[in-house]
């Protein structure tokens, strides 16, 4: 996503960039307001707030078909916005990593009880820590909802939740150039 003068440069669905001014529509996708470094815009009835260079994911317009594609940013990462237990975040594709991962604080943001989890330990960039291994009890993306989904919570802050395989195992994951499409499959 990109700004200039009040609009918001979208790429929707790995379709051609779009620009925007507030209150125009593409599809399912309304921008509602353009800050100085993000822009909020209401997908299907969900706001979410995309920062500057972030790619926007909207999930398939098939009713059946549950699918979201995500655009790479200019490094090759797909990032993309969407909630774990009802509260925002922004998740970063990772298919290293074995679960989804979260520090404490978006933990408790989202309502995971930490006394609840099981201890374990994690090698990280960082060297080896301890971590809560817990359950996530819903994550949105798009027009894709799992459930009950394994996650490590891990001591040290980050950045994104990283959207491991605990969730990507249940995609098809289908690469097109700078496009990752991800369809559930249960």
């Amino acid at each position: 996503m990109g700004l200039f003068g009040g609009k918001a440069v979208l790429v929707i669905d790995g379709g051609a960039p779009r620009t925007l001014a507030v209150g125009q529509s593409v599809g399912r996708v309304r921008l509602i307001e353009v800050g100085k470094d993000a822009a909020t815009v209401d997908i299907n009835g969900h706001r979410a707030q995309i920062s500057l260079g972030e790619p926007v994911s909207v999930g398939a317009t098939s009713g059946t078909l549950r699918q979201v594609t995500l655009v790479s940013d200019a490094r090759g990462h797909f990032f993309t916005s969407g909630m774990i237990n009802g509260s925002s975040v922004r998740f970063l594709v990772d298919t290293g990593a074995t679960s989804v991962a979260m520090d404490r604080a978006t933990a408790t943001r989202a309502g995971i009880v930490l006394s609840e989890g099981t201890m374990g330990m994690a090698n990280t960039a960082n060297g080896t820590v301890t971590t809560v291994k817990v359950k996530i009890a819903k994550i949105l993306i798009g027009d894709i909802t799992l459930f009950d989904v394994d996650a490590t919570v891990l001591p040290v802050a980050m950045p994104e939740v990283l959207l491991g395989m605990s969730f990507l195992n249940r995609m098809e994951m289908r690469r097109e150039g700078s496009t990752m499409v991800l369809t559930q499959r249960y």
